[in-house]
């Protein structure tokens, strides 16, 4: 048999789309862990401000948060292995253009094309599995989708750091093209195409008018947050913002059913309460995630690696805590760890405070991470498995995507917001990193308080 033929004769084997599907998300998963311990290292290369530090999050969360329902739904009108390929196709360039980027402005305009690149990846990845799987063996196989995430997160920040340290930042760059070159491969021989024409959501309309809004929104905070001051220039982008946010609604409104975001899942308060906290809880998260990294290099004098090493509990202790977790909430009902978890963090976060320039690891740094990881732990499976019991059986997918854009959404704000911290050097830095902490920690205490009041009657999808 001809290597060819084997290909195709193999190319039903479900298998190779989980190690297909796992490659190609990883991406996102690298790129998402690894940047934090790189951004100092970023800074100092361009001689950027605060307000660029922000950008090189942001240029890549907001084609990502604004898109994702989007590439979703080209991938069912055009094929989901074809989007799937396209979009790791154009991560890998773009991360190929970010390593040899000869100033800051290429360097955001490649991480925008990361982030349009991952918009078309991970829906697609995910709804490729869901087409290869039935029944229990679907849950496997997301179950180690998932874990497979958790285990690349746990790396990615170690070998991030050795990277910088010891090659240079655009190192962390490197390392996506032979995942992408792999997950190209595996998909385009092995990989069965699918699609759903009757999803019908190529609203192009809307996804513009997401993009540019949440694009003139995040701009004038980040303007604001890292000059300290509301100019006209900043507020004039805002109220933009949110006037180009409100025509999209109307948009999908008008487009009911054909909308990107059909309105009519909003009409269940659960679902609802669940995007509210996710946005609440994940901002906050993405706060502390990106501070605590920075701080530790800039201020406590970590290297890159050490900061990678002191965040290894976080993705690891999620790893192992959530199936248990899920399985647990299956039997007592979700609501009770959706409210408990966001404290849990919370108080994590405010154990952070204890991080100052003469800090020890052991114990100072771990408590604070160990404590926002279990508090992750609480409630990420029960979350995730409420958010598709929220909505009617048809919807489970777009409410998925929904939460996931949320949850990212949630971080491009927080990163706009940074400003009056990451513009500070020392003990400054310091004091900005705890008042940071603080108002996150609040915003984990509304997230809670958020899941006490929605959530009554709220289903796991597994119960």
């Amino acid at each position: 048999m001809s290597a060819s033929a084997a290909a195709r004769s193999s190319a039903a084997d479900p298998r190779w789309t989980l190690a297909t599907t796992i490659l190609a998300s990883s991406l996102s998963f690298v790129d998402g862990s690894v940047l934090n311990v790189a951004l100092p290292a970023i800074r100092t290369s361009y001689g950027a401000g605060a307000e660029q530090v922000q950008w090189v999050v942001n240029a890549y969360l907001l084609p990502l948060s604004a898109l994702l329902l989007l590439g979703g739904a080209l991938g069912d009108h055009y094929g989901r292995r074809r989007l799937l390929v396209i979009g790791t196709g154009l991560f890998a360039a773009a991360s190929l253009l970010c390593a040899l980027a000869p100033s800051l402005p290429l360097l955001l305009a490649a991480r925008a094309m990361q982030g349009v690149g991952a918009a078309l990846l991970l829906p697609n990845s995910l709804a490729l599995l869901n087409a290869a799987f039935e029944g229990e063996k679907r849950g496997r196989a997301v179950g180690l989708w998932a874990a497979a995430g958790a285990a690349t997160a746990a790396v990615a920040p170690l070998l991030g750091g050795w990277l910088v340290d010891t090659v240079g930042w655009p190192a962390i760059f490197y390392i996506n093209l032979p995942l992408a070159l792999g997950a190209i491969m595996l998909a385009l021989l092995y990989v069965t195409e699918s699609r759903d024409l009757s999803a019908g959501r190529t609203d192009y309309a809307g996804a513009l008018l997401a993009t540019a809004g949440l694009g003139g929104a995040t701009f004038g905070l980040t303007r604001w947050s890292s000059s300290g001051s509301l100019d006209l220039f900043a507020g004039a982008s805002i109220a933009a913002g949110f006037v180009l946010l409100a025509a999209f609604l109307m948009v999908e409104k008008h487009r009911r059913d054909k909308a990107m975001m059909p309105l009519a899942i909003f009409t269940g308060r659960c679902f609802f309460g669940l995007n509210l906290m996710t946005f609440l809880l994940y901002g906050a998260f993405a706060a502390a995630m990106l501070l605590v990294p920075y701080v530790l290099i800039e201020a406590v004098g970590y290297s890159p690696v050490q900061a990678g090493m002191a965040l290894l509990p976080l993705p690891i202790l999620i790893a192992v805590g959530s199936p248990v977790m899920g399985q647990f909430a299956a039997r007592i009902g979700p609501r009770r760890p959706l409210t408990i978890g966001p404290i849990v963090v919370g108080l994590g976060m405010l154990l952070g405070l204890r991080i100052g320039s003469d800090s020890g690891y052991w114990t100072d740094v771990l408590p604070a991470v160990a404590v926002m990881a279990a508090g992750m732990a609480i409630l990420v499976a029960p979350l995730t498995s409420s958010v598709l019991g929220s909505v009617d059986e048809k919807h489970v997918a777009l409410a998925s995507g929904f939460n996931s854009a949320v949850s990212r959404i949630g971080g491009l704000i927080a990163t706009a917001l940074l400003g009056v911290v990451l513009a500070r050097r020392g003990e400054a830095l310091l004091g900005g990193f705890h008042g940071a902490l603080i108002a996150a920690a609040v915003v984990t205490v509304a997230a809670s308080v958020a899941a006490l009041t929605l959530l009554g009657g709220v289903k796991m999808k597994n119960a």
